[in-house]
């Protein structure tokens, strides 16, 4: 009797599809989004957290498969082995996978609105989801005309960060929001960093993402700003008194935005080299989402 054993390189393809890393930009507003509604008001629905960080996960899992639909159908992915739909090389199978996390996810998220008899939180993962789906879906495809960060922003940023606040509180909070612009900016860093490595695949699909408009080396100069960007909204609200002093713990995360500007300011024009530049950047966004939570539940 033989067994057959897994193909490695087949192993590391799928998880390259899966990336399972990138599921941080779905879990960190709600952690950070719920740390702060316990700081500022003492509320925690253990419940209700669950339920939406497995909705918002179901919803990431839904953009991207659905991404990879989307690009399969421009030929933008032709060069890219990891893709879902290249390794099924079942469209229609991966197209229905993706919707089923949608209809699963958006469930989550009404079970929630019924729970609290208060749709606030439906509407804004609604418009959160029909950003996502402009970024790459027809006919808007907004992602290939190098807004793709704005969305990202925004979905990642203040809208899901509000909503999570929101679930808990049903209520509204300054704090919140100017944590969503910190959490928008480094979400906003992993799809930016994402394109330094396939500029030529971009410009042969027609994508102009900001890579392709800026330039490899423009566009690694700016990463170290935004990170900067970041730091001097949270010296600001510690300052403004916005945020209690124990998230002070996020200039931890320096070390992480510094290996990041460090690693595409080095290899930004060198694909094979800076083709996990998106992986830094997920670091960089995990630490200072987990910091700046762990300094609000401190301070609670």
């Amino acid at each position: 009797m033989t067994t057959q054993s897994v193909n490695p390189a087949n192993r590391k393809l799928w998880l390259a599809a899966i990336k399972p890393p990138m599921y941080s930009v779905a879990i960190m507003p709600m952690v950070v989004g719920s740390a702060i509604a316990y700081a500022e008001t003492g509320q925690f629905d253990g419940g209700i957290f669950a339920l939406f960080l497995l909705a918002a996960v179901l919803i990431l899992a839904w953009e991207n498969l659905s991404n990879d639909v989307f690009d399969s159908e421009t030929g933008i992915d032709v060069n890219k082995a990891h893709s879902v739909v290249n390794l099924t090389r079942n469209r229609r199978l991966v197209f229905a996978l993706a919707n089923l996390c949608l209809g699963l996810g958006i469930a989550g998220i009404v079970a929630i609105a019924l729970v609290q008899q208060d749709p606030t939180v439906l509407a804004i993962v609604l418009i959160c989801c029909g950003l996502g789906y402009m970024y790459q879906g027809p006919p808007f495809r907004l992602g290939y005309q190098g807004l793709g960060e704005v969305l990202c922003f925004f979905s990642f940023g203040p809208l899901a960060m509000g909503a999570a606040y929101y679930s808990q509180t049903q209520s509204w909070s300054w704090g919140s929001q100017i944590a969503g612009v910190m959490v928008g900016l480094t979400t906003t860093l992993v799809l930016f960093c994402s394109h330094f490595h396939q500029v030529e695949d971009d410009i042969a699909a027609g994508k102009r993402s900001p890579i392709v408009r800026l330039g490899t080396k423009r566009g690694a100069l700016l990463v170290p700003w935004v990170c900067g960007i970041v730091f001097a909204i949270a010296a600001l609200a510690l300052v403004l008194g916005i945020f209690p002093v124990w998230t002070a713990l996020v200039f931890l995360s320096l070390l992480s935005a510094w290996r990041l500007s460090r690693h595409v300011t080095r290899y930004h024009d060198q694909p094979q080299r800076v083709f996990n530049a998106k992986f830094f950047a997920i670091g960089f966004h995990f630490w200072s989402g987990v910091l700046l939570s762990l300094g609000f539940w401190l301070s609670a």
